[in-house]
């Protein structure tokens, strides 16, 4: 053993490797990447390790491992478990010879997500146990114990780290190399009463599932993370204590003075909750508060228990308006709570407030060539009734002031569907849907083939910036590049397009204003569904050749590179524009936009 200053998401990775892991999946979303980025890096080379398609194909192939008697990891974000939903529903009745472990990390805030879902609902919805941390010590050794738990009981089983988790930082203890378990696997062995899902092994696998949960109940009530804090002081004429879980449990300690004394429940297995050990904390409680994130989940089971041990205790929460009921805890809003809870005055506002930080709306990069590729969009278009689809990635941040060119978005690939969705309803609307390379192999392509078979009139564009910008630039099958660096044949996005049937498909460098504005106005004008690829490297990728400068001299002040732009490196100073040279990326669509030629100097990629 040796002691390791970790982020919650590498402590995970290792203990998985020190678990013995065979397979690691996953495709990238905060607040999840870095768990298979560290496992590609720190793991052996036998270990496979993918970025996959998407969370259900990772999911899938996971599941082949599992079946195998392998133990694999499969690794998303809440929003992505929606999109692995459809096989975890079917693989919770088939189960798992080997240990799967799906590490679902949730994001209350949200911080960097579409929803605030909360995994622990899905474990009920699904069925699938939930092992939901509270530190990174605690995901670290989680983990394992999961993979253990998943092989005994042949089941999926959900590890739930949140943002605070995922991206905390602490000092643990971790195995040494030499101390990881290795874990042998005999292979798929064929058995199609077992592996092949029909109507009638779904009828007994639902029977059984629900008689083993129940079951886990009471052998979770024993897991030793599931824990009573006791407290066993009286205050005034009420006992009261504390149900918590996750973070929430650590603001719990840090506002409970030691001379409060409430005995605090710890949840660790929120599903199948841990019922013998609940009544246990329950019994001579008059009041509990629940403190949890997002979802009443802990509160409703102990309502539960209530209710079948007909047990007095009142429950509070979020049901009952003592605990906020959207957003994530902070170590403050515990405090409040459990004051409000205990009766105790509210903390007093300090004489001398922090100032307010300065709002920082998130934009695109300066140079970025996703701006080029609007900018180009909207001025062929000008004056035409159209409907711009944006969809999930960097481009997402086209719908700001003064670009406003993202008018829906909703979910990965959803805008393919939603700009037919428009056409169908009104064929006099210019109809585009942008999606970025990743998320077209993700999650357009089956749009893309909607459309085509069902006769939309739309223009898809593809911003391909050759990487998965948002989530910190992970390679996917466009890039010719793996995880781990191996160099793979890429897939070609213009050849799938044609493949699907599309005699239309352009590509064009964004940051070629003039061509990508006639290649839009070109393209547009065809019928039926056709495409543009605007294909240049993220800027992060790609490094400055040049930068551009404004001449003070020729520049009359119009403002039209600003307004028209929104480039965090164009500024006014002193009534004309001018260049912050420590942002520009010198990509010239400045210059191209300039009606004086007052900008030059860049030199695009």
């Amino acid at each position: 053993m040796h002691s390791e200053f970790l982020m919650g998401n590498e402590a995970i990775a290792l203990g998985a490797l020190a678990a013995g892991v065979n397979l690691a999946a996953g495709y990238p979303g905060t607040p999840s990447t870095e768990i298979l980025e560290t496992i590609a890096k720190r793991g052996s080379a036998d270990i496979h390790v993918e970025w996959s398609i998407n969370e259900k194909a990772g999911l899938e192939v996971a599941a082949g491992a599992a079946y195998s008697g392998a133990r694999a990891l499969v690794t998303m974000k809440q929003v992505g478990l929606n999109v692995a939903a459809d096989p975890l529903m079917s693989l919770e009745y088939i189960g798992v010879k080997g240990g799967l472990v799906i590490v679902v990390a949730d994001d209350p805030g949200p911080i960097s997500s579409q929803t605030e879902q909360d995994t622990r609902t899905f474990g009920m919805f699904s069925k699938v146990p939930v092992f939901d941390p509270s530190t990174v010590a605690e995901a670290y050794a989680m983990v394992q114990e999961a993979f253990a738990f998943s092989e005994k009981y042949h089941t999926p089983v959900f590890l739930r780290p949140t943002t605070r988790i995922d991206h905390a930082y602490e000092a643990i203890e971790v195995r040494d190399e030499a101390e990881y378990e290795q874990h042998d696997y005999e292979g798929f062995v064929k058995d199609s009463s077992k592996w092949v899902i029909f109507p009638k092994l779904s009828v007994r696998s639902h029977a059984a599932i629900e008689a083993r949960n129940a079951e886990l109940s009471k052998v979770l009530s024993e897991y030793p993370r599931n824990k009573i804090l006791p407290g066993a002081e009286q205050l005034g004429q009420l006992r009261k204590g504390i149900a918590t879980h996750g973070v929430s449990s650590m603001y719990t300690r840090d506002n409970l003075a030691q001379d409060d004394h409430l005995p605090v429940l710890h949840v660790a297995t929120p599903f199948p909750f841990p019922e013998e050990l609940a009544v246990r904390f329950l019994q001579g409680l008059d009041e509990v508060l629940c403190i949890e994130e997002l979802d009443p989940v802990i509160e409703r089971a102990l309502l539960t228990v209530c209710g079948k041990y007909h047990l007095p205790t009142v429950i509070r929460g979020k049901l009952t308006g003592d605990v906020q009921k959207a957003g994530e805890n902070t170590v403050e809003s515990v405090g409040r709570a459990i004051s409000a809870f205990l009766g105790q005055p509210q903390p007093d506002e300090p004489a001398e407030k922090t100032p307010a930080l300065p709002v920082r709306p998130p934009v695109l990069c300066a140079g970025c060539p996703h701006r080029a590729s609007f900018v180009a969009v909207k001025e062929a278009m000008r004056g035409q009734k159209t409907i711009y689809c944006g969809d999930i990635g960097c481009y997402t941040l086209g719908n700001a002031a003064p670009l406003d060119m993202c008018d829906t978005c909703l979910c990965m690939g959803a805008g393919i569907n939603i700009a037919q969705g428009v056409y169908h309803m009104d064929p006099q609307t210019k109809c585009f849907a942008f999606v970025g390379d990743s998320t077209f192999f993700a999650a357009g392509i089956t749009g893309t083939v909607n459309a085509f078979y069902n006769q939309a009139d739309m223009t898809l564009v593809v911003l391909d910036n050759s990487t998965t910008a948002m989530t910190g630039h992970q390679p996917h099958s466009g890039t010719g590049r793996t995880i781990r660096g191996e160099v793979v044949q890429a897939v070609s996005i213009e050849k799938v397009l044609r493949a699907i049937g599309l005699s239309v498909v352009e590509t064009v460098n964004p940051l070629d204003h003039a061509e990508a504005v006639a290649t839009v106005k070109r393209v547009a004008a065809e019928p039926g569904v056709k495409a543009i690829i605007f294909k240049s490297p993220c800027v992060v990728l790609a490094k400055p050749a040049a930068r551009s400068q404004v001449n003070a001299e020729t520049c009359i002040g119009c403002q039209k590179c600003i307004r028209s732009l929104g480039c965090p490196a164009l500024v006014m100073q002193e009534g004309k524009a001018f260049i912050d040279e420590t942002l520009c990326t010198g990509c010239t669509l400045c210059e191209s936009i300039c009606p004086v030629g007052a900008i030059a100097g860049g030199e695009k990629l």
